[in-house]
């Protein structure tokens, strides 16, 4: 997530098109970006601690990051957000590559259409960001691994409003292959 991306990071890639697509300026329900630290957390909290310099964001930590999977982390996140929060928008760190048209589209799909979950997909898979209504947190928190998100959504399936975009919710960089192919 601190690797160069064009005139930043790749973090701060990420929270520059979420803050765009959010437009906390301008619609105060969407207002507040958070990032949720693991491993690197000194660097991770130095990275955000510059970008609050133009973006609401700001960051906690996940204490059981190390156990691997994104649960723990979504979970922290979710459990740190104020009783007037009334949806998420869950992003990945590591997909700079991500579309704000995309993201606007998830967020418009859930203002217009009243779901409780709201998943980008691309030729039928599904991606990030998605939205998630505030009263499936609970669901959420009690999750327990192994249980996996992936499960959470197959479970809600049927509540799901899917949103066709662009191939960049399927994108993220896992390898320093994918960070050296797909770097501006």
């Amino acid at each position: 997530m601190l690797l160069p991306w064009g005139t930043t990071s790749v973090l701060g890639q990420v929270v520059a098109v979420l803050n765009a697509a959010l437009q906390p300026e301008t619609d105060p329900a969407f207002n507040e970006l958070v990032v949720v630290t693991g491993g690197a957390r000194e660097a991770v909290e130095a990275e955000v601690a510059r970008l609050t310099e133009n973006f609401p964001v700001r960051c906690i930590h996940n204490p059981a990051h190390q156990a691997g999977e994104m649960l723990s982390s979504l979970q922290c996140g979710l459990a740190e957000l104020g009783p007037q929060v009334e949806s998420a928008l869950i992003g990945l760190g590591d997909q700079p590559q991500l579309s704000l048209s995309a993201t606007r589209m998830v967020l418009s799909a859930f203002e217009s259409s009243g779901a409780r979950l709201v998943v980008p997909s691309y030729q039928m898979r599904r991606g990030h960001p998605w939205l998630v209504e505030r009263g499936l947190w609970t669901e959420l928190l009690n999750l327990k691994a192994p249980q996996t998100l992936r499960e959470f959504l197959n479970v809600h399936a049927q509540e799901i409003q899917y949103v066709d975009t662009d191939q960049t919710i399927l994108k993220d960089l896992d390898t320093p292959e994918d960070y050296q192919r797909e770097r501006p």
